[in-house]
């Protein structure tokens, strides 16, 4: 019969069209590609934060000892006439020795003074060796465990010895008298620090040293042989935490230049600016500063310590530019001991970087202890001289002007300057000086700003750093600082452990008492980076009631959304497990505050509002009781049907917390806590494996408060399973099934196991050990490892206890399957008596269902929820049994023949005993829950073992077949601990989903994401399969318009590891997918090579019924379907790296039971027996079919089921279930999102079309219901008045207009029909028979070709075709049929 051509035509497309398609790709929106899809949901690992400083110290006393002896010069030192004479600035020949003894002491202690004034000052001035212990020994009592200094001055003594001695005096000084180094160390203890200011001070360094090194050999001794007369002493003090500074090497001398002070070294210690200053000025460049004097410096006005003041802003600026020098040369703990631990040594070892860059420049070389690296040549010494230039160019102006030098530091106006009798025409960098400040700190901020911005990914830390801490203390920059700070830390938690041991906690801790508004964001944010690192600063902010601060940016609703979040993720983390800040949030109003945000547009503010009110009631009654009282829980419900996952989660979490609080039970919060889980339970079977394992973590407080009553529950269900036997079915092997027994050597292995180990989600210990079980075939497995019906009873045992020292399971995976159909039979609830104790019966309900979870870590952690249970009922009911694995057959073991069939009755169970009507699928589970979807595990589940990091899990090592609860191979003690059941679930069982979510706070949010970045490799990489696509689409659309007269030349053909159940080419690239019935197998058909082989991780008792690509433009996903309703996501699949579970979840929850062999259910069971008959390769059942939409992230998902359901795959969750309205099974499904239509054929012939804009009883708009039997495909095409082509296993081809009731078109082909696909672009559909051959045909119903016979193999005769499918663009047709073998078809060469 003819046809008009243009039914089954595609428009021809232009190439604007073409182009329109290009930047489709672009537009198209990618399924599954989210954080939590391709990331572990974990926290970061945590950096070890060494900024803290574990043991702040003081230096609360120093000992000044002057060896001067004034107008006697020590024999041994011949100096220069005229020869350096000032000490601590003062001519000691100018007075009276006694006097000038005294002053220069005087001075010298106010010197120190500047530096740490609270310490306790002793003098020792021209002392002998009795007055130094004295001295000593009373300093180190007061200080106790504090740090003392000892400051030497030996200019009017000898030189210390090689033998470690320095010189004191006699009483008549009469004499040099002796003082060894080690004597010095035992009166001093330790920590201490020493600064000898000496010609050939090294040496005393060097003494020190080994003196230090024969303590520590003498404490050894005493330690190890108490009898040795060491021990009997009293025991040397340690002296590691010494800290030594001299002013030269030991062979040096000090300089003795007349226009340097005698004491350098000191004066650089003490009196830095003034020295740096003049040392400045006698330098030769200095001549370009005209008019500057060593007087004159003198006259510099201001105060050091008052940064407003010219000399105050030196000293700032010296101090900002010696820590940054420091903190860039020095190893970062070094630093950290030496320029943060105590302010004292901090400021002297800035001082002694001045030291080593003034004495070098006279052949000194400074020496300390610990060792510096050489810092004189530093580049930023640069910056310091600049900013002493542009301070001296303007000194002889201003002190020309007598009063000048009093404004300059205070912020006055030009106007004020000018009445203070200033001259109008002074050049303007004067008033610059006179009216702001020097350029130094603006210009390293914009150095900084120039590293953020230009810089690349891998460099060094700026060297800016520091400065931009010194200058938070200053008004003017401060805004600015913050700013830039906040996107150095921004660049991710590198960068915030940098910014820590710089320095920064107190400085921004101070800030949160500013007011100043304009600050409120940069400061949330910065914090929000510093907690996202370090948590522990909790306590630091509620001590210092930094929390107030947050509270009050939470609450104001004028602060954006980004803000507020912030601050709430601040708060999130100070109520996290810490007690006292759960109670200062509490008082400050943090649950009303949060309550009042749920229900904000921003869905990151959302979601942690919802962490945040978790935290706060999280083991801490009072709060919980204030969230009862504001109905929290109540408020929070709305969130477990936010469209965003992650946000559902948070409420799963929060309502968790709200169930898990140990207080003490009232009736009343016992009934809260049942509401609250009826609630949660609805979430049974969201789309997402992150909201679902939550839920079970919120599940399992609720099994923690109620322990008993679950026992209870668990030995109930436990009893029933035991006496519930299995009707098994007359014969395992099902009527109709053509599959032959595998015949093991053409079977490929499977990726070898060490492939698998890094599988991420599909890798548990137990799904590892279920692939090897079902496809691991080894030779001696031979093929009766694969019939179900073979295993062995003791691989099977259904056994409900287990010895507790085993870390093993006591209830078997299929055990608990087995729970789960059983307590669909019996009504437990009369059996257990108490009313409510049907919440808990529902509970374990839901858990059972959980923990068949086709994600592994979510049916894992239920089982682990559910074992913990059994373990105790079963301990708790049989006290006195000692268990051993012998022991293990008291109950009778499922019938080892029932294992494929038995099914069957378990889904016929909703409570009224009738299938559940499609409006109830998913009804609130107050009353009852509605009944899992059939399902039943491996047959050998094995244990759950924890996997170690990085090696084969636990159970790779275990025979295939072996019992359930025998040891295993021994390994070595996992954690060192010994594995006990009470540790399945504690209070503490967690996903980490809160520290994942955290890690968002650490990672960089300003930076442009690599997919927007038009030079990033991700973008290059897009770019190229965007052109790929383009370049297949323009050369397939070539062939198709020219028009295909033959497609029988056979460019692939292989033999498939297992029977083809399901073919799907890849759109673009040459890669073709086919699934046989628990596993997958990729092919490159232009190559001839497999590509991957990796098992689906469905139950052995279900199929792959449908498969699909998503995001086939760009990053590939697999999704399969089986006719258990489960879905599941891959990833990283026929590439080099190992298949990855992306996500996994229940499709359709109430997938009726398929009659494999067993008596018909329902009133059409004879057409579909029928229908069955004619299609053998199905073997029964729809299973599940499926339709994915790209453009919109929908799937369309039916089989066995009364409705169509629509998912949502970027909300993750059920938008749409549309019923159907017939009575039988769902075989085909076909969507166009233009005009949001959904064709559907049925196994009772009928075709039925739905627009899913309406309402759930008019969506259905047209029922076609010319087919007689079981419609094979029905397809909708795309174009805008695309035609509805659908066909019946009887052969029959008929074409409908959506809008006519009738068909347009009738075309006859083949009886028998089994497979059949039409091709999108090129006007063919390809016929599959169960009588072995496979007819083309083109629009008008003719024959193109009729393929019968394999190429090559003698001619061997095609098996019964079993599935086949058209490429969507070239015009290949692939085939799959019983026997094994899997072939691809296309044009003939010419037009290729």
């Amino acid at each position: 019969m003819k046809m008009d051509s243009d039914l089954l035509q595609s428009p021809a497309v232009g190439l604007t069209e073409e182009e329109e398609a290009d930047m489709n790709d672009w537009k198209l929106p990618l399924a599954f590609m989210k954080k939590r899809h391709s990331e572990k949901i974990e926290g970061s690992k945590a950096l070890a934060q060494s900024w803290r400083m574990k043991d702040r110290m003081k230096t609360v006393s120093v000992a000044l000892v002057l060896c001067l002896n004034v107008g006697v010069d020590p024999p041994d030192v011949v100096k220069t006439s005229p020869c350096a004479r000032l000490e601590c600035w003062i001519d000691p020949l100018s007075m009276s020795p006694q006097k000038a003894l005294e002053t220069i002491g005087a001075n010298l202690q106010k010197q120190y003074e500047n530096w740490q004034p609270r310490a306790r000052y002793k003098q020792s001035l021209d002392p002998t060796v009795d007055e130094v212990k004295k001295l000593c020994t009373s300093l180190r009592r007061n200080a106790k465990e504090e740090r003392v200094l000892f400051h030497y001055n030996g200019h009017g003594v000898p030189r210390p010895t090689v033998n470690g001695e320095i010189w004191v005096f006699n009483k008549n000084y009469t004499q040099y008298i002796p003082l060894s180094i080690y004597d010095l160390q035992t009166w001093m203890g330790s920590p201490s620090i020493f600064v000898y200011d000496c010609s050939n001070a090294g040496i005393i360094v060097k003494s020190f040293k080994q003196f230090a090194l024969q303590r520590e050999q003498e404490l050894e001794v005493a330690a190890i042989n108490p009898s040795h007369p060491l021990a009997q002493m009293p025991l040397p003090p340690s002296m590691k935490n010494c800290i030594q500074l001299a002013a030269c090497e030991a062979s040096e001398l000090l300089p003795m230049n007349p226009d340097l002070p005698a004491d350098l070294f000191t004066s650089c210690l003490t009196t830095p600016i003034k020295i740096a200053l003049r040392w400045f000025c006698m330098q030769k460049s200095a001549k370009l500063v005209p008019g500057v004097t060593l007087d004159l410096i003198e006259k510099i006005p201001g105060r050091l310590n008052d940064r407003r003041t010219p000399l105050g802003e030196l000293n700032w600026i010296f101090t900002a530019i010696t820590d940054t020098i420091a903190w860039n040369v020095l190893p970062r703990d070094l630093f950290q001991k030496l320029f943060r631990q105590d302010l004292l040594v901090a400021s002297l070892f800035r001082n002694f970087l001045l030291a080593e860059r003034i004495m070098r420049s006279y052949n000194c070389t400074p020496v300390s202890s610990p060792r510096l690296p050489p810092t004189y040549m530093h580049a930023m010494w640069q910056a310091w001289d600049l900013a002493v230039d542009i301070c001296l160019s303007q000194l002889p102006t201003i002190i020309e002007e007598g009063t000048a030098f009093r404004l300059l530091g205070s912020q006055c106006s030009l106007k004020e300057s000018l009445q203070a009798g200033l001259r109008a025409d002074l050049p303007t960098s004067t008033y610059s000086a006179l009216l702001g400040h020097s350029p130094f700190f603006a210009e390293q901020l914009t150095a900084f700003q120039v590293w953020l911005t230009m810089g690349v990914e891998n460099r060094n830390p700026p060297e800016q750093l520091p400065i931009v801490l010194q200058v938070l203390l200053s008004q003017v920059h401060r805004l600015r600082a913050l700013d830039l700070l906040g996107r150095f830390l921004d660049l991710g938690p590198w960068a915030v452990s940098l910014a820590l041991s710089v320095g920064i906690f107190p400085y921004v801790l101070k800030l949160l008492q500013s007011s100043a508004r304009e600050l409120r964001p940069l400061l949330v944010f910065i914090w929000a980076k510093i907690l996202a690192v370090d948590s522990s600063c909790q306590a630091d902010l509620v001590k210092d009631n930094g929390h107030k601060y947050f509270l009050s940016v939470l609450a104001d609703s004028y602060m954006p959304a980004e803000h507020r979040t912030m601050a709430v993720f601040i708060l999130a983390v100070i109520v996290n497990s810490y007690t006292t800040g759960q109670e200062a949030c509490l008082q400050g109003n943090l649950i009303a505050n949060c309550l009042e945000q749920l229900s904000d547009p921003h869905p990151l503010l959302r979601q942690w509002v919802a962490i945040c009110l978790g935290r706060i009631w999280q083991n801490f009654d009072p709060a919980r009781w204030c969230g009862v009282r504001d109905s929290a829980h109540e408020k929070l419900y709305t969130l477990l049907t936010d469209p965003i996952p992650e946000v559902r989660c948070a409420a799963v979490f929060a309502l968790g917390t709200f169930v898990g609080n140990s207080g003490e039970r009232t009736d009343h919060s016992t009934t809260i806590d049942h509401n609250v889980v009826m609630m949660l339970a609805q979430l049974i079977n969201d789309g997402s494996p992150v909201v679902r394992k939550e839920l079970v973590v919120a599940l399992s407080h609720l099994v923690v408060q109620y322990e008993s009553n679950f026992c209870t529950v668990a030995l109930q269900f436990i009893e029933e399973e035991k006496n519930y036997t299995v009707p098994s079915p007359a014969n395992t092997a099902e009527p109709g099934n053509l599959t032959p027994v595998r015949d093991s050597p053409a079977i490929p292995r499977l990726r070898s196991v060490n492939s698998y180990t890094n599988i991420r989600a599909a890798t548990t210990a137990r799904n590892l050990n279920k692939s090897l079980q079902n496809l691991n075939l080894n030779e001696e497995g031979g093929p009766a490892a694969f019939s179900p019906g073979n295993l062995s009873t003791s691989s099977s045992a259904s056994s409900t206890l287990g010895s507790p020292d085993n870390d093993e399971y006591i209830l078997s995976f299929e055990t608990i399957d087995k729970m789960r159909r059983v307590s669909s039979y019996s009504s437990l609830n009369s059996l257990i008596g108490v009313s409510f104790n049907s919440v808990y019966t529902q509970i374990w309900r839901v858990l059972l269902h959980l923990a068949a979870d086709p994600f592994p870590e979510v049916s894992d952690l239920a089982m682990k929820v559910l074992n913990s249970i059994a373990y105790k009922a079963t301990m708790n009911a049989r006290p006195q049994r000692i268990l051993d694995s012998g022991s293990l057959t008291q109950s009778a073991p499922a019938s080892p023949t029932s294992k494929g069939t038995h099914i069957h009755q378990a889904g016929l169970c909703s409570s009224s005993g009738s299938p559940p009507m499609p409006s109830t699928s998913s009804s609130s589970l107050t009353n009852e829950v509605p009944k899992p979807p059939a399902r039943e595990p491996p047959a050998t589940r094995p244990p759950y073992t924890p996997t170690l990091g990085g090696q084969a899990p636990h159970s790779h090592q275990f025979p295939r077949t072996r019992k359930m609860f025998d040891k295993g191979p021994e390994q070595g003690g996992e954690d060192g601990d010994e594995p006990c059941h009470r540790n399945y679930i504690s209070a503490s069982l967690q996903t980490g989903l809160c520290d994942w979510s955290a890690k968002y706070f650490a990672q960089p949010v300003m930076k442009i994401p690599e997919e927007h970045d038009q030079e990033s490799q991700v973008r290059m990489e897009r770019q190229w399969r965007f052109l790929r696509n383009t370049r297949v689409r323009r050369q397939s659309r070539t062939i198709t318009q020219k028009g295909v007269s033959r497609l029988d030349d056979q460019i692939f053909i292989n033999r498939n590891p297992g029977v083809p159940s399901v073919v799907k080419f890849h759109p673009f690239n040459t890669c073709i997918a086919v699934a046989d019935k628990d596993s997958i197998c990729f092919w490159d058909w232009e190559k001839g090579e497999r590509l991957d082989y990796f098992y689906n991780g469905n139950p052995r008792y279900t199929r792959i019924t449908a498969m699909e690509y998503l995001n086939g433009h760009d990053c590939s996903l697999l999704l399969t379907a089986t006719d258990d309703g489960a879905l599941r996501v891959w990833k990283n699949f026929a590439d080099q790296k190992n298949p990855e579970m992306v996500t996994a979840w229940q499709g359709l929850s109430d997938m009726l039971p398929t009659t494999r062999g067993q008596p018909g259910t329902g009133t059409h069971s004879l057409a579909r027996r029928v229908s069955i008959y004619l299609d053998r390769s199905k073997q029964g059942g729809a299973g599940m079919v499926v339709d994915w939409e790209q453009d919109t992230g929908l799937l369309m998902t039916s089989g066995d089921v009364r409705v169509v359901r629509i998912w949502d795959t970027d909300r993750e969750m059920k938008v749409q279930d549309i019923p159907t309205g017939a009575d039988s099974c769902v075989t085909s499904l076909s969507c166009d999102s233009q005009r949001s239509l959904v064709v559907a054929g049925l196994g009772d012939g009928s075709v039925r079309l739905f627009d899913r804009r309406m309402g759930p009883n008019d969506c259905r708009v047209m029922t076609y219901r010319e087919h007689g039997a079981w419609v094979v495909k029905a397809h909708l095409q795309k174009e805008t008045d695309g035609h509805i082509i659908s066909v019946s296993v009887n052969g029959d081809v008929r074409f409908f207009e959506p809008r006519s009731p009738d068909s347009v078109n009738v075309l006859q082909t083949v009886k028998g029909l089994t497979a059949l696909d039409i091709h999108p672009q090129a006007n063919l559909f390809a016929c599959g028979s169960m009588n072995q051959f496979i007819a083309v045909y083109n629009a008008n119903g003719d024959v193109i070709s009729n393929i019968k016979y394999y190429d090559g193999f003698m001619g061997q005769r095609i098996g019964a075709i079993s599935c086949l499918a058209f490429h969507p663009h070239w015009p290949h047709l692939a085939v799959g049929s019983n026997d094994y073998y899997m072939s691809i078809y296309s044009a003939e060469k010419r037009l290729r």
